[in-house]
């Protein structure tokens, strides 16, 4: 199943986001913090109840930018 995967820098790591199922781990580098929300989005899957899943699960993720006038 392939997910969506927000990694963005806070402070001296990174943290990720899947937005899918609001889940979401950090790292010190971009690939830890990578691997680390995999690891948590397997665990998940392993434990969550079908019911859980489909709750939890939003299918319709759009990540864009969008410019702001500022000041």
């Amino acid at each position: 199943m392939k997910l969506t995967a927000i990694i963005e820098r806070e402070d001296d790591g990174f943290v990720s986001l899947c937005p899918e199922l609001d889940i979401a781990s950090q790292g010190d580098s971009v690939e830890q913090a990578r691997d680390n929300l995999r690891e948590a989005l397997e665990l998940f899957f392993e434990t969550a109840s079908p019911e859980e899943v489909k709750r939890r699960l939003h299918d319709d993720i759009f990540v864009t930018q969008i410019e702001v006038a500022v000041g």
